[in-house]
């Protein structure tokens, strides 16, 4: 049973690989890892981008941007079958193992929402409290260079913080954590714990982990997937052509912590699924903030102010 303190929160990052493409083995893979954590008194575990049920690597292997190309259309109508239908349950075992373990869940999947159509495809971040209820479901608002070829761009919908303990959690999809105004966005909610996820690269998560650490005066945690050649399963569509192009390593994890300093509390790791523990102390964020509080003594709203759409977009209104 987790012991709650209003200072000191125990997170565990969860650096695996997915059944990749599979979202019914994945989800039974995630929950063991719930399970662990929990079982280590975490209040926190976090899963990478699209973890569930994979990310999208074929793009890159397999000439993703071939126009009317059936391969194509094969690889992302097994995707989108694939993807998670929150309306449907897919997330509720996660849930019930998230309020059986008291934990909280930062789950990143591909969303098929039957808001927009139930056939396109979005990278969402989902956080799950500890009594098992969806806090928000956060669209990635743009996604990244060959994602465009089967992500849908999301709104603003998500970009809500959440209270855990005496911590404010917030977290934002890949690339979306370079752009500073999502990042302010997630700030002037009281933002103390910053959770990064991330389909799972060292090159992302080394520098900017510790800048977000540093800029927000904030826990930053960065949380990779792992996916390795050999983690493709033999009966993905079109198997012979994605392996012909495909590296060994095609993501090799990264998943750190850093302090509110931007030093290391967990340095990046790599190359391997693990499941990595920290306690975190938020007099460490009081510290930081004496001399530098982005939203607080150390912003101008007289002067600089941002404005968030937080409404979810649909295409049509309905006036009976």
């Amino acid at each position: 049973m987790s012991t709650i303190n209003q200072d000191h929160i125990t997170v565990a990052l969860a650096q695996i690989a997915p059944v990749w493409l599979n979202r019914v083995a994945t989800t039974a893979k995630i929950i063991d890892y719930i399970q662990q954590a929990g079982k280590q008194n975490a209040r926190l575990v976090c899963f990478g981008e699209t973890l569930l049920p994979g990310y999208p690597f074929w793009l890159d292997l397999t000439d993703g941007a071939r126009f009317n190309d059936d391969v194509q259309k094969d690889l992302h109508a097994f995707y989108v079958q694939q993807g998670v239908d929150i309306e449907a349950g897919d997330l509720d075992s996660i849930c019930e193992a998230a309020k059986t373990h008291q934990i909280a869940v930062m789950l990143g999947c591909l969303e098929r929402p039957k808001d927009r159509t139930g056939y396109s495809v979005y990278c969402s971040c989902v956080y799950i409290g500890a009594d098992g209820v969806i806090g928000s479901v956060h669209r990635k608002l743009m996604p990244t260079y060959e994602e465009r070829l089967t992500w849908a761009a999301g709104d603003g919908h998500g970009l809500r913080t959440h209270a855990l303990d005496g911590f404010t959690v917030g977290g934002l999809n890949c690339w979306e954590n370079w752009m500073p105004l999502s990042r302010a966005a997630l700030y002037a909610q009281g933002e103390d714990l910053h959770v990064g996820i991330w389909p799972g690269n060292l090159r992302n998560t080394e520098d900017l982990t510790r800048f977000i650490a540093k800029e927000g005066r904030s826990f930053s945690i960065a949380v990779s997937g792992l996916m390795r050649k050999q983690d493709i399963p033999a009966d993905t569509p079109h198997l012979d052509k994605i392996l012909a192009r495909c590296p060994d390593m095609l993501a090799n994890g990264g998943s750190c912590i850093a302090a509110p300093d931007g030093s290391w509390i967990i340095e990046p790791v790599i190359d391997q699924e693990c499941l990595l523990i920290a306690t975190l102390d938020r007099n460490q964020v009081r510290r930081e903030r004496q001399n530098f509080d982005v939203t607080g003594h150390y912003s101008r709203p007289d002067v600089t102010r941002l404005v968030v759409n937080r409404r979810r977009e649909n295409l049509a209104s309905f006036e009976d």
